[in-house]
């Protein structure tokens, strides 16, 4: 069919145009597309309703059912043969054998002759039991007829009707087929329902036992959703784990595979179990093994833990409840109580929970302390939570030097002597010669201790959170000293490194808190000088043993194996201030959050116990110096203090002018200007009315004279 091809004529105006011929093609609608034959359609139809899911499900259903009868059927042939011969026996031993435990083989191979024996005894008895039985049966009928009969005349003499004698013997008779005749009835439907019987207690075995293919059984069971761990279970996600030494080893022993294992125990939102592996299996051919050991378990990699316990060809499994890690574990008892108090030498901050439920608590005395993680893991929290219990003991001081500088330690504002807030050089800067100080009053310390071996002396605790920005700091000092870095001239790495060797002796501690740990941001030397290692989620397993150790990490260690942004506040500790199942190098614990209102609420607790407290946020050097305005400055507000805290807080505002006092110096600056020390409860204070009262004499002394 050919297009159209029209003409329109328009009449000109002959004023203007002469007229004009307008030519419109018209296109005409393509030809209709042919029918799908029916045949096609009838396939598409097939295919549609063979592949649909709900013809999926019910085929897996039709199929499931019935593998259930025949898994059932295996199941029972199993048990019958296990209870007719000594095939149980024979598993048993060889499991013994292949775990290399002689003795148990030996006592079960005694007990395969014991039961041998009694069965053999019992096969010989059944030769003659017919003989045995058929004298019985005799005797039996004999007695009962005879006892029916004499029943019998003991009736006719009673009714004096001859008769009687057979009625007790007629009525057995009719009793008898009575009971034939109710056999009779019943026997026809049993024998027709018997097999379906059958088959059903075959069914409800096998279902009991999910003894059908995997591919079979219902979505939720093949995903392993709330799948129980059983011995069975661990057993055959270790046989499949792909270890051919171990797997050969499993398969010698049988079904009896779960001779490897301890009693399966329940452990906080899990179950631990321990595995001693056959001979020639190492336990880090389990340990590299990990998340297909997990998968195998239907579990998630994060939620099964492998450690090495003490006993030798031993691994230790913990395997969470599906999502139960998932779950927050509860506030800090720091929050829910307030009466909570703190005890440096002989508490343990309260940190959170172990993956067995049980509460982790971790002793501060005398312990340099470094966590450690990627960025945003929960670092400043965990390490904040240890200093807001600390601070509930009057006795410990803080020197705090936060490099992120958003706040997250401004509550410590008036409990803190120290409190340096900022990223910047000058931050470092700071920072820097905060520590300086605090090995400055460590070394004090030592010399009063060399001459006093008795002396005491309450916890100062120096905190830098962000350490890394001290590390990498480019800065360098009048005598081109850097601040940063890891060589012997770096200031900031040789303050942490001589308080790391002497500090704890004295009680004076470091406790730093790093990002993403290097050779460059965490020098060897530093983080090796921490008694108490702990880390949030790493990168690499390299991180991990910056981080802990090479020996935590071999023992099973593994941050680098925590989920970034999933496992916040979870953290891998290793030290001996916490407590570690006997046998295992680190304990993974997942640590209570603390918000920051929550953290001002317990500071609000800890200052109510001190006296008060000044905090200087930077450090102040190469200046003239009033020393009697600088002794009532850092009196801060309490009615009195102690002249050694007033020599303390004076080298912590200038070292340059006051680093070197002694109680003389303050002595002689308190005299001149009318101010007495006393003596209370055994130790010198001063009275913070006394020095406001000599200020105000001076000033008052200064301005007559100016007007003079």
């Amino acid at each position: 069919m050919g297009d159209t091809v029209v003409h329109l004529h328009k009449t000109p105006d002959p004023s203007t145009e002469p007229a004009t011929v307008t030519t419109l093609t018209v296109v005409p609608d393509p030809a209709p597309a042919a029918p799908v034959p029916l045949w096609v359609r009838s396939g598409r139809a097939v295919k549609h309703a063979v592949t649909h899911e709900n013809t999926k499900t019910a085929a897996r259903a039709v199929a499931r059912h019935g593998l259930y009868v025949v898994g059932g059927a295996r199941i029972v042939g199993r048990r019958t043969w296990d209870g007719k011969t000594a095939a149980r026996y024979e598993r048993f031993m060889r499991a013994a054998e292949a775990a290399g435990d002689m003795d148990a083989a030996m006592e079960w191979e005694e007990r395969a002759q014991r039961y041998r024996d009694a069965r053999h005894r019992r096969r010989m008895d059944l030769l003659h039991s017919p003989v045995d039985a058929a004298k019985g049966v005799a005797v039996t009928t004999g007695m009962g007829i005879g006892s029916l009969v004499a029943l019998g005349v003991v009736m006719a003499i009673a009714t004096k009707d001859v008769t009687d004698v057979v009625t007790p013997l007629m009525a057995t008779v009719d009793f008898i087929n009575l009971m034939i005749t109710i056999v009779q009835v019943v026997w026809g439907p049993l024998v027709t329902l018997g097999p379906f019987l059958a088959l059903l207690a075959l069914w409800a075995v096998g279902s009991r036992q999910q003894a059908a293919p995997q591919w079979a059984l219902p979505a939720h069971v093949r995903n392993g959703e709330g799948e129980p761990i059983t011995p069975s279970i661990v057993v055959k996600a270790l046989r499949d784990l792909g270890v051919p030494a171990l797997r050969n080893a499993i398969k010698e022993m049988g079904d009896a595979g779960a001779s490897m294992l301890s009693p399966i125990v329940i452990a906080g939102c899990g179950v631990e179990v321990d595995v001693t592996l056959p001979s020639g299996v190492s336990t880090n051919e389990v340990q590299n093994k990990r998340r297909k050991l997990a998968e195998n378990l239907s579990r998630h990699e994060h939620e099964v833990f492998i450690t090495i316990p003490q006993a030798a060809r031993t691994v230790r499994l913990w395997i969470a409840d599906s999502g139960a890690l998932d779950e927050p574990i509860g506030p800090s008892p720091l929050v829910t109580d307030e009466t909570m108090t703190a005890d440096y030498g002989k508490g343990r901050a309260p940190w959170g929970q172990d993956l067995r439920g049980d509460a982790a608590s971790l002793s501060l005395y005398q312990r340099h302390l470094l966590i450690t993680g990627l960025s945003n893991q929960g670092k400043t929290a965990s390490l904040r939570a240890l200093a807001l219990w600390a601070s509930l003991d009057r006795r410990v001081e803080f020197r705090i030097a936060d490099l992120k500088g958003v706040g997250d330690w401004a509550m410590f504002d008036g409990l803190a002597t120290v409190l340096i807030q900022g990223p910047t050089d000058e931050h470092v800067i700071e920072a820097t010669e905060m520590v300086e100080d605090a090995l400055n009053e460590m070394n004090r310390r030592i010399e009063a201790r060399r001459l006093d071996p008795g002396a005491v002396f309450d916890p100062l605790i120096c905190i830098v959170d962000e350490a890394q920005v001290a590390f990498m700091c480019p800065a360098v000092d009048d005598d081109k000293r850097p601040y940063g870095g890891s060589k012997a001239t770096s200031r900031y790495f040789m303050g942490v490194r001589k308080i790391h060797n002497q500090g704890r002796a004295v009680d004076v501690l470091m406790w730093q808190g790093t990002q993403d740990p290097t050779d460059q941001n965490l020098p060897k030397l530093v983080r090796e000088g921490a008694h108490t290692r702990a880390a949030l989620a790493l990168g690499t397993e390299s991180q991990a043993v910056m981080a802990l150790g090479e020996k935590a990490v071999n023992g099973g260690a593994a941050p680098h194996l925590l989920r970034q942004g999933l496992d916040k506040g979870t953290l891998v500790v290793a030290s001996d201030g916490i407590e570690i199942p006997k046998g295992q190098s680190s304990l993974t614990v997942r640590t209570h959050y603390i918000d920051d209102d929550e953290a001002k609420a317990i500071t609000v607790r800890a200052k109510a116990i001190r006296d008060g407290i000044t905090t200087l946020h930077s450090i102040e050097r190469g200046e003239e110096r009033d020393p009697l305005a600088d002794v009532f400055d850092v009196m801060g507000t309490a009615e009195r203090s102690y002249t050694q805290d007033i020599i303390k807080r004076l080298a912590i505002l200038s070292e340059d002018a006051y680093g070197g006092w002694t109680f003389g110096d303050l002595k002689r600056v308190l005299e001149a200007a009318g101010v007495e020390a006393y003596k209370s409860h055994g130790r010198m204070v001063v009275r913070r009315d006394d020095v406001s009262r000599a200020l105000a004499d001076r000033d008052s002394d200064g301005s007559a004279s100016a007007s003079e």
